[in-house]
């Protein structure tokens, strides 16, 4: 199978080493060139040759396009994909947030979108070096159907786990509810996930969590009675020292994907009539950071 990987950071860095040592024919598209990738993960580092393109005119249809970007490139990627993507490309959006197929289907044409969960948490040291730490029991999920199953086919054997479910969409929504408090709480403090494990930063993620477990019942997701309490429990077993992707973003200077992830939430509840007020203070004041960072 020909991949190519859209966004060689943290996630794609991940899996693109992991499907280029698994002996795939893998492409790297990326804003600098370099030569080889290095992976550091639990289970042993790997070096791994990568062919790497910077520009969109060099490539080709692919049968896999893993589209790596933060959700709000998405439509910086739009060149990248109108090279890569085919009637037969299926298109795996490794993105943070709901609606991925919405958000990305009008960028490649006749092509497949398949959403994706990322668990995992990757962490970019250089161009040609990440790091990679296990976050839950799977790594990758998604959904119960031909192109759900033939993507966690391209990871049989590797060490990501990748689970095929039935209700994507309540997962999606339980890995959003992660991602409302540890962002932008680790964005704003400009500290790892070790923040969060003081008594007031509990509370205030499990407030965060019960805000968003209302809107999220009110969207369809199927959530048992204790979503908040497991929820945290979930935020405090991620390692203490990994980073966010708005920690990272705010560290270089670049704008988050606030507006992808709190701006759906706070907008679902405006319309069901829930009140989200710590969500909705959360989303003005990384909007706040944001406005004094570069638009590109």
């Amino acid at each position: 199978m020909s991949i190519a990987v859209v966004g060689v950071g943290g996630i794609g860095g991940v899996v693109a080493a992991t499907l280029r040592a698994a002996g795939h024919d893998v492409i790297a598209c990326a804003r600098r060139p370099f030569a080889r990738l290095a992976l550091l993960r639990p289970e042993g580092d790997v070096e791994v040759d990568l062919c790497v393109h910077c520009d969109p005119a060099g490539v080709w249809a692919a049968d896999w396009v893993l589209l790596c970007t933060k959700a709000h490139q998405s439509s910086s990627a739009a060149p990248w994909l109108a090279r890569l993507c085919g009637p037969a490309t299926r298109v795996a959006v490794l993105q943070n947030g709901i609606g991925q197929r919405e958000r990305v289907a009008p960028l490649v044409g006749s092509a497949h979108v398949v959403p994706t969960i990322v668990y995992y948490n990757g962490e970019r040291l250089a161009d040609d070096r990440v790091r990679m730490r296990h976050a839950d029991v799977v790594d990758l999920a998604v959904g119960d159907d031909a192109d759900g199953r033939a993507f966690a086919a391209l990871f049989a054997g590797t060490p990501l786990a990748v689970r095929v479910t039935g209700d994507l969409p309540t997962l999606a929504w339980r890995k959003l509810l992660l991602n409302l408090a540890a962002n932008p709480i680790t964005a704003l403090t400009g500290r790892r996930q070790e923040v969060l494990r003081g008594d007031a930063m509990r509370a205030l993620c499990s407030a965060v969590f019960d805000e968003a477990v209302a809107v999220a019942r009110a969207e369809g997701a199927r959530f048992g009675p204790t979503e908040s309490v497991d929820a945290l429990a979930r935020l405090m077993s991620y390692p203490a020292d990994a980073g966010t992707s708005m920690y990272f973003d705010r560290l270089a200077g670049r704008r988050s994907e606030v507006d992808e992830l709190t701006g759906p939430l706070v907008a679902a509840g405006r319309r069901h009539g829930i009140p989200t007020p710590l969500n909705a203070a959360l989303l003005a004041l990384m909007r706040a950071i944001d406005d004094a960072q570069p638009a590109g």
